[in-house]
Order: structure tokens, then C-alpha cells, then sequence
């Protein structure tokens, strides 16, 4: 069967079509295992975000004028080629779910946001202190928004939401989440209490293998486990290793 240049053309076209759309959507591909490693590490910074959180929301601060409660959890993605951290919302007037991911590369945060009527925005940005700085870029209208995820403690988080239009210089504030963590945490890291296995946040579910028990900080992390134990152990033998190295180096 002969096939024709112009069938040859239109096929490769296609192909890099699919290439780039494919690109151009998601989390980004970490290629290889060192890859691998530098997304797991920056996303391990927000360690202290993984559980369930009840919010509060308010349009304008300290007015509970169009105040809403929310709740959210925030738990551990992985797949085999990539790793995120899943943000669940109920009842959110702002969002409905996100993704937060990194971009070894670029050494960018990435979330990839789905906003209460089903439309969906992608948003970049850097860690600045306790305080994550997300950017999308500019819609249609030439709008600009604005989330920003700022850490107080292992128990309170704030979550901004705020928008710049076309030709302004500067954001105004559409509303503001206050969370209070659900439940009480069993420790914090680094304090002698049980450490999550699969990434060295708190860990606060009980996992085993060949008879040894774990613990883990979320359903994503103890899926992770349950899938490739092995793995997990000896990694985090490797750091735990590294840290003796480190203390005991002059």
C-alpha cells in the first residue's frame, strides 16, 4: 500500500499536535530520577498543609457580610510520572480543587486550579518565606488573578484570592480564607513523633510491612506505600543515614 507525501504531512502534523496540547496540560513530566527527587523535595515544603483543614471565608476582613464556611484536605499525588499535592475544596465560593505540582526546570510552582462553575485557570509563581505567590496569566479581558497560600502555623493557614485588570498596576482583594486544621495534629516534624515515610511530613496513619509498622501523612501517601513499600523504606533509610552524616560531621 503506497501512501501519499500529503497523508505523510497531515499524519506528522497531526503527532505534534498531540505533542504540544499534550505539553501544554497538567503537571509537568519529570524525566528523570533526579528530576523526580527535586519535585518531591519542593513540594515536601508544604508538609504542614497535608491533612483537613475548616475554613472560613470573607470578602471583605473582619466583616461577615457574604462570609461563607468551607472545608478542605490536602493530600499527596503520585503516579509514575509525576507527583503533586491534591487541594479538595467543599462548599469553596473561590475554588473547587487544585494541583499543585513543580517544574524541576524552570523552578516554578504550578496549580492547576477548577473554579466552582467547572472553568478552569492554571496559575505559576515562588515561594517567598511562609508564603506561596501564585500569578496566572492574563484571560481574555486581560484580567490577571492572584492566589497566595500563606503558612502561620502547623494549625492556621490564610488563603488570598485577589485580581489585577487590564492597565492597573496593582491587586485588589476579592476574599480571603481562614483555615483552622481539623482535629489535632499527633506531632510535628522534626519533634520526635511519628514521620510520614513516603514524604517526612507528620505522619498520622499507621501503615506495615513484613511485620514493621510505618506511618504515613495521607490516603495518597499510604496508596504510594502500599504500592512500592521497598522503595520508600530504603529512601528514607538514605536520608535518615544522611542526617546522622550531617550531625555528626564536624
Amino acid at each position: 500500500m503506497r501512501i501519499s507525501n500529503q497523508s505523510v504531512v497531515c499524519l506528522l502534523c497531526l503527532c505534534l499536535l498531540l505533542f504540544i496540547s499534550a505539553g501544554a496540560q497538567g503537571e509537568p513530566a519529570a524525566s528523570t530520577k533526579e528530576d523526580r527527587a527535586a519535585v518531591k523535595e519542593a513540594l515536601a515544603e508544604f508538609n504542614s498543609l497535608i491533612g483537613g483543614w475548616r475554613g472560613v471565608g470573607m470578602i471583605k476582613r473582619n466583616s461577615r457580610r457574604g462570609a461563607w464556611s468551607e472545608k478542605a484536605e490536602w493530600v499527596w499525588k503520585f503516579s509514575p510520572d509525576s507527583t503533586s499535592i491534591a487541594y479538595q475544596i467543599k462548599d469553596g465560593k473561590f475554588l473547587k480543587s487544585a494541583m499543585l505540582s513543580y517544574d524541576p526546570q524552570k523552578k516554578t510552582y504550578l496549580l492547576s486550579a477548577v473554579m466552582p462553575d467547572g472553568k478552569k485557570r492554571d496559575y505559576t509563581g515562588q515561594l517567598s518565606k511562609d508564603t506561596l505567590i501564585l500569578e496566572s496569566p492574563p484571560g481574555k479581558d486581560g484580567a490577571v488573578y492572584r492566589i497566595s497560600i500563606r503558612r502561620l502555623n502547623e494549625k492556621r493557614t490564610l488563603v488570598l484570592f485577589e485580581q489585577r485588570n487590564q492597565g492597573q498596576s496593582f491587586y485588589y482583594r476579592l476574599a480571603e480564607v481562614g483555615y483552622t486544621r481539623a482535629g489535632t495534629r499527633l506531632a510535628e516534624s522534626g519533634s520526635g513523633g511519628p514521620e510520614c515515610i513516603v514524604t517526612g511530613g507528620t505522619g498520622t496513619i499507621q501503615v506495615s510491612y513484613q511485620g514493621k509498622k510505618y506511618y504515613v501523612c495521607c490516603s495518597g501517601c499510604k496508596q504510594a506505600f502500599e504500592d512500592d513499600p521497598a522503595t520508600f523504606i530504603a529512601e528514607a533509610k538514605q536520608k535518615a543515614d544522611a542526617r546522622r552524616k550531617q550531625k555528626s560531621s564536624p
